[in-house]
């Protein structure tokens, strides 16, 4: 799912193009909920999940177990390949100026196989970047690896984390370790079209398209597919949650660690999840953040499914508060006050775009990252009001397409790498009419996320790889040391219920929840209660018993705002 935890470690640094990260989602797969009272809801009380059209018994029963995994080829492959990692190590010195990284920062590179299967084949390199523990050597833990999820998003600037106060304790007895995964930045990056084509804008998102519009999005879709293909030839079907989980035991071996110390957020849950249900025996200590719903029947379709839901839930949460603020921003009284705004601001866009560069599709991809992450909600709300006294410049800063050929490419990239993975992890439906039947039904009662979120994956529908049945994410009592699952209870990029669902599948999993927050990736962030958990699972291995739940982090403030030509409010 689109989705990746910058509040915490990486809103700090800086380090990602929201732009690039949010346009759509689904990490993983991204709430007046439609799918049951509320996004979740029907899961916490442990009601049945909502049938999906492509879900069927056999293809449930499908799902890998670890046991078929560990007889296959591939699993050969990755001991070759981490023995031979191990052999080699990682020669880190200075960084490429491409990566745009300080000293103490060093950087080197892994090798591991395109495909398993043929360890003796093709290889690409994966560029990792590090920094040593900076405690005393008696207090040093070995290698703390971080991801921030994605698919397509790269963990490069992780290393920096330590310069922040969240971090010292960590820093102090870790070296801090980040990569690009397989596909990422410079590690074999992958294409599916232009950069230039794919930022071009401005663009629609019509809540309820016409058919017109759904005829233009299944030809783009078709396209798009078919440029994945001819990019990435025979290496396509080879981007997938399972390789990513190949690919870090390799890292693992070249670190020269036995076992592996791990944070994955958003979808770095999944491929982390993946990885202890294959390499249980190698995993030292494990943080989840923000977890996607590992059940196979829900990858990655149910899970698009259910993040469009919950995001509907969180537009609502934004809309509320920015009415609580109307004497600041004079956008409404009521979160339908302000939902009139919002649609008085589409409709003037999609007459004349702001700026000339954004439309309906930019002005809901950067609302968009309200939902993500309420540190977003003064500006976006700010820019809303700016834009509806006059001033568009507020709304096209935030919201125009990164058109520089840099920001251009990484942003394709990370998009390619999102649709490959999650593609070939699973089963989609490629009947046209089973993704119109369920996103037209889904769109009555959550409109704003929905659409956007089905045309960016529908390029699965006419996808040239193999689809993979998805892995069944689950270890035995004792099989896995403890880990820890960290989850924000109103979080829409990876609902609530998903933390449930991996906590019920890894024996000895604990489960800290923020209580009515939603911010997406909370580790590392405002809230020290659950930055003390994390310290004191990764400096110790303590995790709370049984599960633990911290008060929410303080609602953003207000900006404050000239008076000067106010609008009245909205009722």
């Amino acid at each position: 799912m689109r989705a990746v935890a910058k509040y915490g470690v990486l809103s700090a640094l800086g380090s990602l193009a929201l732009s690039a990260v949010v346009v759509a989602p689904a990490a993983g797969a991204d709430a007046a909920a439609p799918l049951a009272a509320a996004s979740g809801t029907h899961r916490q009380t442990g009601a049945a999940k909502p049938p999906y059209e492509h879900v069927d018994a056999s293809t449930a029963d499908a799902a890998t177990s670890a046991t078929a995994l560990a007889s296959a080829p591939e699993t050969r492959g990755v001991v070759l390949a981490a023995h031979r990692a191990a052999v080699a190590g990682i020669a880190f010195g200075t960084c490429p100026k491409e990566e745009m990284l300080p000293k103490p920062v060093t950087c080197g590179t892994v090798s591991v196989p395109v495909d398993y299967a043929r360890p003796d084949g093709a290889a690409i390199t994966l560029t990792v970047s590090r920094v040593r523990a900076a405690g005393r050597p008696a207090q040093r833990q070995g290698a703390f690896v971080y991801n921030p999820g994605g698919p397509g998003a790269s963990s490069m600037s992780f290393p920096m984390a330590g310069d922040l106060p969240e971090w010292k304790k960590i820093a102090a007895a870790y070296d801090l370790v980040g990569y690009a995964p397989r596909g990422v930045a410079r590690s074999a990056p992958l294409s599916c079209e232009s950069p230039k084509e794919f930022v071009k804008g401005p663009t629609e998102a019509p809540e309820h398209p016409t058919e017109a519009y759904k005829q233009q999005r299944i030809a783009r879709a078709k396209a798009y597919a078919r440029g994945c293909a001819e990019k990435a030839g025979d290496a396509l079907g080879h981007y997938t949650s399972l390789d990513n989980a190949r690919d870090l035991d390799v890292l693992r071996a070249a670190l020269g660690e036995k076992k592996l110390t791990f944070m994955g957020a958003s979808y770095g849950t999944y491929f982390g999840a993946v990885y202890a249900t294959l390499f249980p025996s190698h995993v030292r200590r494990m943080v989840f953040d923000s977890a996607v719903d590992p059940d196979p029947t829900q990858i990655w379709y149910g899970d698009n499914m259910e993040q469009s839901a919950a995001f509907e839930r969180r537009w609502a949460d934004f809309r509320t508060w920015v009415a609580r603020h109307d004497k600041v921003y004079h956008l409404g009284t009521t979160a339908v006050g302000v939902q009139r705004s919002y649609e008085l601001v589409r409709a003037r866009v999609a007459r004349e775009p702001a700026g000339g560069k954004v439309g309906p599709g930019e002005l809901q991809a950067a609302m968009l990252s309200a939902g993500y992450y309420d540190d977003y909600w003064a500006m976006r709300a700010a820019a809303l009001s700016a834009y509806l006294k006059g001033d568009p410049k507020p709304l096209t800063d935030q919201a125009a397409p990164l058109t520089q050929p840099l920001a251009a490419r990484d942003a394709e990239n990370a998009n390619a790498v999102y649709t490959a993975v999650e593609c070939n992890d699973a089963p989609w439906p490629t009947r046209w009419q089973d993704w119109d039947r369920d996103n037209t039904e889904l769109a009555r009662t959550a409109p704003f996320e929905t659409w956007a979120n089905a045309f960016m994956n529908l390029p699965c529908a006419y996808w040239a790889a193999p689809h993979r049945q998805p892995v069944d994410v689950r270890t035995a009592p004792g099989q896995l040391p403890p880990t820890l699952i960290l989850a924000a209870e109103r979080d829409a990029a990876t609902p609530y219920a998903g933390a449930l669902e991996l906590r019920r599948r890894l024996s000895g999993a604990v489960l800290v929840t923020e209580r009515d927050a939603g911010t997406h990736g909370i580790a590392g962030g405002p809230n020290a209660c659950v930055n003390a958990y994390v310290n004191d699972y990764l400096l110790t291995g303590a995790t709370p018993g049984g599960q633990a739940s911290c008060a929410p982090h303080a609602a953003p403030n207000p900006l404050s705002l000239p008076r000067a030509r106010a609008l009245p409010s909205v009722k």
